[in-house]
C-alpha cells in the first residue's frame, strides 16, 4: 500500500531579500528563476488557455451545488416551498449560461454537448431567457386579468400560476455532471501539452470530493 504523501511546504520571501542570503544560495535561486521564466515564456500561450480554462472552474462549482441542492429537495404543499424551488432554479438556470457564455474564452459551445444533451441545454436557455431574465412568455407561466362589474363598482381578479420541475429537471444532472467531467478533461489536456512543450510535468492539487458531489468524475484517459 503505497504511503499517504506529506503536503508540500513553501517558503515565500520577497525578492529584494535574495541579496541577503548566502552567495550560494542566490546563484542557486537566481538559476532556478532563470530557468522557470524560460520555461514560462516558452508555454505561454497554453499558460493562457490555462487561465481561461481555471477562470470557469468555480462557476462549474456553483454549478453543481446548486444543482445538488435542487435534487436533494422535498417537495412541500407550501407557497414557501414554491418560491425557494424557484430561487434555487433561478440561481441553476442562471450560473449554467454563465459557465457556457464564459468569460475570458472559459465558454462550452453547444457543439461540444453531446448531441442528447443538446435539447436540455436548449431548454435551459430558453428558461433564463423567456422566465427569468425577461418577462417573455415563457409556456411555464401563466396569467389573466379577470375584470367583474358589480353593484356600480369593478373587481378586479389576478389569475397566475407557474409550473416547476420539483428539484429540477432529472436531466440536468447528466448535463452538468458531463460538463464537470468536460473541463477536467481540457485540465488534464493542457497539463499533458504543458508537458510535452517544456519536458516538465505539471501538476494541480487533487483530492476527495465534496459529499454533495454524487456522481463520480470519468476516468481521464
Amino acid at each position: 500500500m503505497e504511503e499517504p504523501k506529506e503536503p508540500q511546504e513553501y517558503i515565500v520571501f520577497p525578492e529584494e531579500a535574495i541579496k541577503y542570503l548566502p552567495e550560494e544560495w542566490q546563484k542557486h535561486i537566481c538559476g532556478l528563476r532563470e530557468e522557470a521564466q524560460g520555461v514560462l515564456e516558452e508555454a505561454d500561450d497554453d499558460l493562457k488557455n490555462l487561465n481561461r480554462l481555471v477562470h470557469a472552474f468555480p462557476t462549474m462549482t456553483s454549478l453543481r451545488y446548486i444543482q445538488h441542492r435542487l435534487a436533494s429537495t422535498k417537495f412541500e404543499e407550501t407557497m414557501e416551498w414554491a418560491l425557494e424551488n424557484d430561487m434555487l432554479t433561478l440561481a441553476f438556470v442562471t450560473t449554467y449560461v454563465r459557465l457556457i457564455d464564459g468569460g475570458f474564452g472559459s465558454g462550452v459551445s453547444r457543439s461540444a454537448l453531446p448531441a442528447e444533451l443538446r435539447p436540455v441545454h436548449d431548454n435551459i436557455i430558453e428558461l433564463r431567457n423567456k422566465r427569468y431574465a425577461h418577462n417573455a412568455g415563457h409556456d411555464s407561466i401563466t396569467e389573466h386579468l379577470e375584470i367583474g362589474f358589480e353593484g356600480g363598482k369593478f373587481d378586479i381578479n389576478v389569475n397566475f400560476s407557474f409550473g416547476c420541475h420539483v428539484g429540477g429537471a432529472p436531466e440536468w444532472e447528466p448535463l452538468v455532471v458531463f460538463l464537470d467531467n468536460e473541463m477536467i478533461r481540457r485540465l488534464h489536456a493542457l497539463l499533458e501539452k504543458l508537458k510535452v512543450k517544456t519536458g516538465r510535468e505539471w501538476t494541480v492539487p487533487t483530492g476527495s470530493p465534496p459529499k454533495w458531489v454524487s456522481s463520480d468524475p470519468l476516468p481521464i484517459a
